[in-house]
């Protein structure tokens, strides 16, 4: 089957997905006035009460010479005496994101670029190619508009950017991940008749994006070994096995991937959710239902704010590494249907209830909530054992309390089990992502 055939009429645009390298770390080193690529430089989360630490970037040279890798141990990362570590600065890194995004809006339209993450883009150049020859010259490549624009990225703001083309955002995001990143000019740029050379020879099928690791398993059962494989495989039989994600899976073997940035829709709300990754191991039942009761009003207060319900609530535990080991489970995900809320206390006690009916004794390092089949608030029906009054005066109370944090912070008022032992709710209030939102140097 030749892939000319396959792939003659499928839409070809100009398309790039540019991802900042090493992104948190570069911009600690820009403002250090150290050079991104040759710093040794390794931002580490840290809260009080933590086993030391998890690094969230390094710089290319500290993975290189150290063998630092992200998500490692503090206790695990070599002691170099040349190797600075820092604190994350969460704000700090949206403020450059803006500022690398505002110089890609010079080259793009607005309904032409797309913010992926906080440290990629993807770029549509189509409808704006005949005007950037104008402004570039007649030969103009998408090649040299890449260089051109990792220039001025470079000197306006001393980051390095990756690069990578492709006639779809799939086949460029692609090029960025397996080419662009390992390439010198970092750039990387595939098209249709580059695919057989470029995609099919690769065999650790999820190094490609959007296979996972249980989806290259399953994939490896059914004797697809490579790209090439995939490719090849009957269609029918991969929908059959995966459903749409079958068919999926065999466009994206091809290259194929008709979406067109412009053209994008907002996908409806299906869930509000939190998640915290804990400071230390939970092992205390009564610490761990206080962290669940945090997370849990805070999703309602979000309900609150976005005058939603929720018809269900979810709740996620995720084990320790120790835990994990020993029961062989990385956790569990449980969820329930309620009565449409979004009162605090419910929905908490919904939680509670669900963690109490599943929890086996597991060291517990991550907690996660979510409210789902949401519908406009307005509409609660009332509890017929709970006395009518009880009822309005509870929605009252979370209305007041919404109004005082609203005006004065997350953490003017507290219940006092959020200040004792294993609360996280006063820590959690300075973060950003999860992680530290300071400006400052630290």
């Amino acid at each position: 089957m030749n892939i000319a055939d396959v792939t003659k009429n499928e839409p070809r645009r100009k398309v790039m997905v540019i991802d900042s390298k090493s992104f948190y770390a570069s911009v600690e080193s820009v403002d250090r006035s150290l050079n991104p690529l040759q710093s040794l430089l390794v931002v580490m989360s840290q809260q009080e009460n933590t086993n030391g630490g998890l690094v969230l970037a390094a710089s290319p040279r500290a993975k290189k010479e150290l063998g630092v890798k992200n998500v490692m141990r503090q206790r695990d990362v070599p002691y170099d005496p040349r190797l600075i570590i820092v604190n994350p600065r969460m704000n700090r890194y949206i403020a450059m994101n803006k500022k690398v995004n505002d110089i890609f809006r010079r080259f793009a339209a607005e309904e032409d670029l797309h913010l992926y993450s906080i440290d990629e883009s993807i770029l549509d150049f189509t409808n704006t190619w005949e005007y950037l020859k104008f402004q570039y010259g007649e030969n103009l490549t998408l090649a040299k508009l890449a260089r051109i624009i990792q220039l001025q990225v470079k000197n306006e703001l001393g980051l390095y950017i990756t690069v990578g083309i492709g006639d779809n955002p799939a086949m460029a995001k692609m090029a960025l991940d397996l080419t662009a990143k390992h390439a010198f000019s970092l750039i990387g740029e595939w098209h249709f008749e580059t695919i057989p050379d470029v995609l099919w020879p690769i065999k650790q099928l999820d190094d490609v994006w959007s296979i996972g690791s249980r989806t290259a398993k399953k994939l490896r059962r059914l004797g697809i070994l490579s790209m090439q494989d995939l490719a090849l495989f009957d269609p029918y039989r991969l929908k059959q096995e995966f459903g749409v994600r079958g068919t999926e899976l065999s466009a994206l073997a091809w290259g194929v991937d008709r979406s067109v940035l412009s053209q994008r829709y907002r996908i409806k709300e299906a869930s509000i959710s939190n998640s915290q990754v804990l400071p230390c191991d939970y092992s205390n039942r009564q610490e761990i239902e206080v962290v669940i009761r945090e997370i849990g009003e805070q999703v309602a207060s979000r309900l609150r704010a976005k005058n939603k319900i929720a018809g269900s609530v979810s709740l996620f535990i995720g084990y320790s590494h120790v835990s994990s080991q020993e029961k062989h489970s990385h956790g569990f995900n449980v969820q329930t249907n309620i009565t449409p809320t979004n009162n605090s206390h419910k929905i908490s006690q919904a939680l509670t209830t669900l963690y109490e009916a599943h929890e086996d004794g597991g060291i517990i390092r991550h907690i996660g909530v979510a409210a789902g089949h949401l519908q406009m608030a307005g509409f609660e029906q009332m509890d017929l054992l709970q006395p009518v009054q009880q009822q309005v005066n509870e929605s009252k109370i979370d209305q007041v309390i919404d109004d005082i944090r609203l005006k004065f912070g997350l953490t003017s008022l507290v219940k006092l089990s959020s200040i004792g032992t294993g609360g996280t709710m006063i820590d959690r209030a300075g973060l950003v992502g999860g992680h530290n939102g300071g400006n400052a140097f630290g």
